[in-house]
């Protein structure tokens, strides 16, 4: 009879290096792995003295790391960093194994049984979802009704109650905000919301005049809010924006400096006219 690894096992390619290895093949191997790395004969002393907390910032890193791969388009760099996501998720289990908490394979079930749960269309007999707009509405629906379940042992649980608080802070503005929107809380269109951010920026302006730095940052962070739900309305994901944002400016200021080094000059010490001439030169070559 197969035990819980064999039914999750690949057989690898005889190409594997992990041919002539003593590790078993596929998930077997990595689960093998992670223990031995682990084990305190023998184990790696680094990921021995690592802890949950010791390795949630990795797991942020590898999560960007998977999306920038993704945003390059190269899929041998998306399967290499799914790969070191997989670790990540590996590791977790096996320290959660040792505490006697919970193994991979408890990670494996209670995930499938959500995935079931909240597809009752595929896997019961609940018609009327024919579209995806169908499915996310379904989707949110049956996530209320387990964060009521939840409320029955845990208390209230209110619309922003589970946003989770380790989001970054754009991403989770998203969330709060899309929360907040499924119970009526939004504006019906994208008009209000830039009348809202001239308020803010004018309420920012004042307090920048003023010198209040506490009042300053306050404001700021109510203009990046309403500049969230304005894409939101738009239906643009502001991560996504900001990090493409991002690529264009790295782009131009490394043509900036490109330029720049070709005469033996810097940035540092060049007036900024000329500077500006060659970022609009950049963006002409975009």
């Amino acid at each position: 009879m197969k035990n819980k690894t064999d039914s999750l096992s690949p057989t690898l390619s005889t190409q594997s290096p992990l041919t002539d290895s003593p590790l078993s093949s596929g998930l077997s191997g990595l689960l093998e792995l992670m223990a031995k790395l682990r084990s305190p004969e023998g184990g790696c002393p680094w990921d021995i003295e690592q802890t949950f907390a010791s390795i949630a910032p990795h797991t942020i890193e590898e999560a960007y790391e998977v999306a920038d791969a993704i945003d390059q388009g190269e899929m041998t760099a998306i399967k290499d960093e799914l790969g070191d996501l997989l670790f990540q998720v590996v590791f977790y289990a096996q320290m959660a194994k040792e505490q006697g908490d919970f193994d991979f394979f408890d990670i494996v079930e209670g995930i499938t049984e959500k995935m079931v749960r909240r597809h009752p269309h595929i896997f019961a007999d609940q018609t009327g979802i024919n579209s995806a707009d169908d499915q996310i509405a379904n989707w949110e629906s049956l996530k209320e009704q387990e964060r009521k379940a939840k409320a029955d042992t845990s208390g209230p649980q209110g619309a922003l109650t589970d946003v989770s608080h380790g989001l970054p802070a754009l991403m989770r503005a998203v969330k709060l905000q899309k929360r907040a929107a499924r119970v009526g809380f939004d504006w019906p269109d994208t008009q209000p919301v830039f009348d809202k951010f001239q308020e803010e920026m004018a309420e920012l302006e004042a307090e920048i005049k003023s010198g209040d730095e506490k009042a300053m940052e306050h404001e700021m962070g109510d203009v990046l809010l309403t500049c969230v739900n304005l894409s939101r309305k738009l239906g643009i994901d502001p991560e996504t924006a900001l990090r493409h944002a991002n690529s264009r400016f790295e782009s131009r200021f490394s043509h900036i400096e490109t330029s720049l080094w070709e005469q033996s000059r810097t940035v540092k010490g060049t007036p900024l006219d000329e500077l500006e001439m060659l970022w609009t030169d950049a963006k002409a070559k975009e």
